[in-house]
């Protein structure tokens, strides 16, 4: 008897819960799982190509130099 007492007491709490209000749900949450998991694919190959890149500067040849060297004597002149 104390047992369908307790579950007539438990029902009405349950429908305290607004029918009106929207939730994204179990849909939500596997699209926003599915970008997570996209932008972590996109960031770890981004790290890998990344890597590749060799960002040492070419040495000036001494001809670009020199004529770097001459132009603002040309425009003082």
């Amino acid at each position: 008897m104390s047992a369908s007492l307790a579950m007539t007491h438990l029902v009405p709490l349950a429908k305290e819960i607004d029918e009106d209000k929207v939730t994204p749900g179990v849909l939500g949450f596997i699209v926003f799982a599915v970008m997570a998991l996209a932008v972590w694919g996109l960031m770890k190959s981004m790290n890998r190509h990344m890597g590749k890149v060799d960002f040492e500067e070419a040495p000036e040849t001494e001809a670009a130099s020199a004529k770097s060297a001459a132009e603002p004597k040309a425009q003082r002149g």
